[in-house]
């Protein structure tokens, strides 16, 4: 697998898996091992310039748990899931309320979505 991120980003992928939010580490707990469908997921994965909070490969699929801060921050995150979108990514938004309310629901998302 061929990683075009910076060293930089990928320490920081890798401090970010170790500090999961809780509704990052609820849904690990959930999809880690082929656990949800057989489907392969990556937590705090670099992808370009950008570190995603979940991936499927085989989907090309990134899911963002948003939180609070992305109430604020609309724009920012709108260009980044364009600029994903461009480079062939499908993003999925999930906000962390969602995650900690309904995990099932949200799982089911995440198979409609990486199967379709």
């Amino acid at each position: 697998m061929q990683n075009d991120s910076s060293p930089e980003l990928r320490q920081r992928a890798k401090e970010l898996r170790r500090k999961m939010m809780p509704t990052e580490r609820l849904l690990w707990n959930r999809v880690r091992n082929r656990q949800l469908g057989g489907l392969k997921l990556r937590r705090q994965h670099p992808i370009g310039r950008f570190i995603a909070d979940f991936y499927c490969h085989e989907a090309r699929l990134i899911i963002e748990i948003d939180g609070g801060i992305h109430d604020r921050q609309v724009e920012r995150d709108a260009a980044r899931t364009e600029y994903l979108e461009q480079q062939g990514y499908r993003v999925m938004r999930i906000h962390n309320e969602e995650v900690a309310r309904n995990i099932e629901q949200v799982l089911v998302h995440i198979v409609a979505a990486c199967n379709g």
